[in-house]
C-alpha cells in the first residue's frame, strides 16, 4: 500500500488526502500518511474498515460518476 493515496476524515475540511510513506501490514494500528502539506502522521486505523483510495489525477473532474475508479463519498466530493 505505500505511495498510494487516500482520504482520511478531517474536522475542518471533511475530507484530506493524504500519501501512504510506510507499507501496511495486516493488524497494524496505524497507517503512516502525509497529508498534502507535508504534515507527517500516524493515522489510527481499524484493519476491518481502511480509509478509501483516492482515484488517480487524471480522473478528476470526469463528468460521468461511474468512470471514477473508487466510487465513494469523498471522491464524489473532490470531484
Amino acid at each position: 500500500l505505500q505511495y498510494n493515496r487516500v482520504w482520511i476524515p478531517d474536522n475542518e475540511e471533511v475530507w484530506q488526502s493524504a500519501e501512504i510513506t510506510k507499507n501496511y501490514k495486516a493488524g497494524d494500528g496505524f497507517l503512516h500518511v502525509q497529508l498534502e502539506d507535508g504534515t507527517e502522521l500516524s493515522y489510527p486505523v481499524d484493519p476491518a474498515a481502511l480509509p478509501p483510495l483516492r482515484n488517480p489525477d487524471i480522473l478528476v473532474g470526469e463528468n460521468d460518476l461511474t468512470a471514477l475508479s473508487y466510487l465513494h463519498e469523498p471522491a464524489v466530493l473532490h470531484n
